[in-house]
């Protein structure tokens, strides 16, 4: 049913060919069939890779590829089981490798979803939001600024509309769209402004449209661009783990080619080469030689953390998941581990650090305030002066103040069937004035029939404004007319910033007369509201211009001047009850909050100080101040920032580049389309998921799915709890890799056998450490990770307090486990295979002990609980068993050379199982010993919340 060649046919024969309504658009019912006959409204994305180029891609690695090496060399030395067993061990690792990728990019795609745009659509004659994907042929669609265009569509209303067709026509500039017929019929996509195109991106005004195509069938589709949203390039994280597998690999070769010629030189004759010949040199060596091989293989796995790189993709996964379960949705992976670098949050007052469910509570016109009654969106509530009612609509100035709210306003209550069900469609601010207007008994569908809106200029941020122009219908009841105003033929509202508004009026309306507006009155509507804004309310002004006729094109310079201004109106916005302790947290955490607002100073920073966000010697700058003071300046008082207000996006910019030249690492939230550069610029971009146009969501990193302060201080938290659990078990298997390098590096050092066999090492760094290594990237975080400072963003991965655990573990680990080998050869001799199951044993027990101390990086094991963990007690027990199995299944000992213990060996290696767990204790107490001294050299150990009363 798709509609070719909209553009040249009436809006009425496009409605009719579409089998829908303008009015009630389609029925759910008639939307789900054509959903299934025509499907989905989306692009269909080229191939993934299937699963053997994928399993291909993970022998792309340069420590599978040592591997490999090692496996073909043990192929050729003859040693087969071990051969058997690295390879299947590789294979096994690129299958886990690929099974881990497709389930990442499964969460991706999922989360891909839930962050596409979503449309406003009328179905059963309610205006309601779907997912775009879900729009079909025939919807009526309402189009506003700053949303993409999300399906090809036949424009039926266009209002100062404006669209950027660059992804489809190649035209920078944004094209004025109309809904008037385009005769051509073979004119060209750029000259249809009848009809606007998925995926453009409607940049000014407002609209409506009826969808004429979908998914493949729409301009964008013929041409199969997909737009991406995610970038798929390794994160910082990624490359510093890349890195450290390039530097363990490289290393790990310069120590298998040093161990090789220096056992060469020990342990042969090597004149044998020069005067018998090279060939007879190798025949008369050749034992030694291969012994030599074997080692320097062992050395080869011990050094490459077979299960690093799918641990790191499972933990970033379920990290995503939870994410998500705090209402943040990543959309960039690097934004994880940035978040725990966060320094300052940048945060929008409305909707974030406030309910964004307005209630009009004040008024004030011609000199006298008002009150009123009510909550929530229920339109039942009192209107009272000094104490006593009264009724609004026997009040001229009061009824114009409240029409004028109403009409100029594109949101709408709907009711759901009882009082507590009523909601708002379309901005919350406009809504309480849409409340408050039916409170009076005044509804947008009578007074729409007196004034029916003809023309209209949008609110931009810049303006702070926005104005309607509506010709006025004396043929109908004049339900909609206040007693005491007379309307004129074409009459413009305006509702705005009040400053903004005031500026534009040369008169003020007094008991239904508009007279002169003096210097005196201009001052007191200003001190009115400041009082209001003190009280915490936010404030819009209502005023109103007679025209003489509709203008062709409303421009605001001729339509915005000589106004006669009404009255103010009041909205309580109240603090979500959660940001309070949110903020307490945050300042804990080391992180400053900073608000950023277009309100007034004195609502800002009434809400500030109720919710502790005011700091001792704290700043509070307006957006003109910001004006009056050079980069330099605004960069030294960055640190003393509490509010900023009256702020334009261009001044948030400046902001974030303040903060960051202070070397702070900035998160910005934003919600519309002129925030996408300071979205862009700052260390974290956080869109509104709620209220947030698409064009913020897309220049973002994070959207909230809630516009809560709260959830990006639980972000912040789930990144560093991410973050320390990926270094936890980088420092545990790392720990573990240069301990068994050591292990067989001494051992080769002091004429030992080798202690541990490739297949041990392979075991131990993929079964027995594998799987707590997976548990600790499941820890749920540790008690203080808010009361810790940010992490250095330049911090390496293994810093310097992990390299001297690394260093002590492995040093122990070495001592402990050459120590076991030398007295098991004591007590089994000529029985090689018996110390090195031994051995094999008690690095692998000794590894799950200190798997338990390895939660923490310098709590005591007994301070966070020894078996406060059920996914590490159950991954320890698991490999513990696996260890058992291989040990005393007698078909799997051949395979394992290994032998069965008697108890009496248990009772031997008893103490060394806790040899490494007793040294990361003993470098925890040095490390929290060394924290301590930090923090009195900073002279910060004690801190203390402000009171009130110091702010």
């Amino acid at each position: 049913m798709m509609e070719t060649g909209s553009h040249e046919k009436s809006i009425d024969e496009v409605v009719r060919g579409l089998h829908t309504d303008l009015a009630m658009g389609l029925s759910e019912v008639e939307a789900r069939v054509r959903l299934r006959k025509y499907g989905p409204n989306e692009l269909r994305e080229r191939p993934r890779p299937g699963f053997f180029a994928l399993l291909l891609d993970q022998f792309n690695n340069f420590l599978v590829i040592i591997l490999i090496v090692a496996a073909v060399v043990t192929v050729l030395l003859g040693e087969y089981i071990d051969a058997i067993a690295i390879t299947v061990i590789i294979v096994l690792n690129a299958v886990l490798g690929v099974i881990q990728e497709s389930k990442a990019e499964q969460a991706i795609a999922g989360l891909k979803k839930m962050a596409a745009p979503h449309a406003q659509v009328v179905r059963d004659g309610r205006q309601t939001s779907i997912p775009g994907r879900k729009l079909v042929v025939g919807d009526i669609v309402l189009l506003e600024a700053g949303n993409y265009v999300p399906a090809d569509m036949r424009l039926v209303e266009s209002i100062n509309l404006k669209v950027e067709e660059a992804s489809l026509t190649g035209e920078s500039l944004p094209v004025e769209k109309s809904a008037k017929v385009v005769l051509d019929k073979e004119v060209p996509l750029g000259d249809r402004k009848n009809t606007v195109f998925m995926s453009t991106l409607i940049t000014y005004g407002r609209g409506r449209g009826v969808v004429t195509g979908t998914g493949m069938e729409t301009q964008i589709g013929l041409i199969a661009e997909m737009i991406q949203s995610y970038v798929e390039e390794d994160t910082p994280l990624q490359q510093k783990l890349a890195h450290l597998g390039k530097v363990l690999g490289t290393a790990c070769l310069a120590i298998c080619g040093f161990v090789f010629i220096y056992g060469l030189i020990r342990d042969t004759n090597l004149t044998t080469a020069f005067q018998d010949g090279f060939i007879h040199y190798l025949l008369a060596e050749q034992k030694v030689i291969i012994g030599l091989f074997m080692i320097a293989i062992s050395l080869a796995i011990a050094a490459v953390p077979e299960g690093l790189p799918a641990i790191v993709t499972i933990c970033l996964a379920i990290g995503m998941q939870q994410m998500i379960k705090r209402h943040a949705l990543i959309r960039k992976l690097a934004a994880v581990e940035t978040l725990g670098s966060t320094t300052v949050i940048c945060t929008d007052k409305t909707g974030t650090l406030t309910q964004n469910q307005m209630t009009v509570l004040q008024g004030w016109t011609g000199g006298r305030g008002f009150q009123v009654t009510g909550k929530e969106y229920a339109p039942t509530g009192l209107f009272t002066r000094d104490g006593q009612g009264f009724d609004p609509q026997g009040d001229a100035d009061v009824a114009a103040l409240l029409r004028g709210g109403l009409l100029c306003n594109d949101a709408d209550l709907v009711e759901g069937g009882k009082e507590t069900s009523w909601r708002i469609t379309g901005d919350p601010t406009e809504g309480a004035l849409v409340v408050a207007a039916a409170k009076a008994g005044v509804r947008r569908a009578d007074i729409a029939k007196v004034l029916p809106r003809v023309a209209e200029i949008p609110f931009d941020s810049d303006r702070k404004r926005m104005t309607t122009i509506h010709r006025y219908d004396p043929t109908v009841a004049r339900t909609g007319t206040p007693a005491g105003f007379s309307y004129p033929p074409v009459v413009a509202f305006v509702k705005g910033a009040p400053d903004f508004v005031l500026d534009l009026c040369s008169r003020v309306l007094q008991d239904g007369q508009a007279v002169s507006l003096t210097e005196e009155k201009r001052q007191e509507i200003l001190e009115r509201n400041r009082e209001m804004a003190g009280n915490a309310l936010r404030v819009l002004a209502v005023a109103y211009r007679p025209l003489d006729a509709v203008p062709e094109n409303a421009d605001p310079d001729q339509v915005e001047k000589d106004l006669t201004f009404i009255g103010l109106l009041g909205m309580i916005d109240p603090p979500r009850p959660e940001v309070i302790a949110a903020m307490r947290v945050a300042r804990g955490a080391g992180l400053k909050t900073i608000m950023v607002t277009g309100d007034y100073r004195e609502t800002a920073e009434a809400v500030a100080r109720e919710i502790g966000l005011r700091t001792p010697g704290g700043l509070v700058l307006t957006g003109t101040e910001l004006d009056q003071i050079n980069d330099e300046r605004l960069t030294a008082e960055a640190d003393r920032l509490d509010v900023c207000c009256r702020v334009s996006p261009a001044h948030k910019t400046r902001i974030v580049d303040a903060l960051k030249a202070r070397g702070h690492i900035v998160a910005m939230t934003g919600d519309g389309v002129n925030d996408a550069p300071a979205l862009k610029r700052a260390n974290i971009g956080i869109a509104m998921g709620i209220t947030g146009t698409d064009v913020s969501k897309a220049a973002a990193d994070i959207v909230l799915t809630d516009d809560n302060f709260a959830s990006i201080v639980s972000a912040v938290e789930q990144g560093r709890i991410i973050y320390s659990n990926i270094r936890k078990f980088v420092y545990f298997l790392l720990a573990c890799n240069v301990g068994e390098i050591l292990i067989v590096f001494c051992a080769m050092l002091m004429g030992l056998p080798i202690p541990l066999r490739p297949i041990h090492l392979l075991w131990l760094n993929l079964i027995s450490d594998g799987a707590p290594a997976l548990a600790l990237g499941m820890e749920k975080g540790e008690p203080d990770t808010m009361r810790q400072p940010p992490r250095p963003p330049a911090e390496p991965l293994v810093n310097t307090d992990m390299k001297i655990g690394i260093s002590v573990v492995a040093v122990v680990d070495a001592i402990a486990i050459l120590l076991v080998f030398y007295l098991g050869m004591g007590r089994y001799p000529g029985q090689i295979e018996a110390a090195q199951t031994m051995a094999f044993v008690t690095l692998s027990v000794s590894e799950l002990v200190r798997a338990f101390t390895a939660r923490s990086e310098y709590l005591s094991v007994f301070k966070i609980g020894v078996f406060s963990s059920r996914w590490m007690v159950g991954a320890t027990v698991v490999s513990f068993l696996l260890v058992l199995t291989v040990v005393y299944v007698p078909f799997l000992q051949p395979f394992f050379y290994t032998v069965t213990l008697t108890p009496d060996d248990w009772f031997f290696m008893l103490p060394f199982f806790f040899a490494s767990a007793i040294a990361m204790e003993l470098v925890k107490i040095y490390i929290r010993h060394k924290r301590t001294m930090m923090v009195r050299e900073r002279g910060d150990i004690v801190k203390t919340e402000p009171s009130q009363k110091e702010v």
